[in-house]
Formats: structure tokens, sequence, C-alpha cells
């Protein structure tokens, strides 16, 4: 459960960064939001169930 709210929230702040990119916006913003959508995905990933 808490790995499908990380992916989604990762694919929200990928589609963001699209945004951000297309409205060129300061590569700090850009910049960030990537780093939050990788940390939500590896955050999906390690909650993903499975072997321990």
């Amino acid at each position: 459960m808490i790995s499908l709210v990380l992916f989604a929230l990762a694919g929200i702040l990928v589609g963001g960064v699209v945004q951000l990119v297309k409205a060129d916006a300061t590569r700090f913003s850009v910049g960030i939001t990537a780093v939050l959508a990788l940390l939500a995905a590896a955050g999906g990933f390690a909650w993903w169930p499975g072997e321990a």
C-alpha cells in the first residue's frame, strides 16, 4: 500500500519535472523536483512487498 502511494507520488513529481522544463524554470527547481521524484521511487521500491 505504501509503495503504491510512493510510486504515485513519484509519477506526479516526474510530471512536475516535465512541466517545469517546458516552462523554462530554473535548474535548481527542476533539480530539487527530480531528486524528490527519485527519492519517492526509491522509497516505493524499498517498501515493495517481497523477500527481505
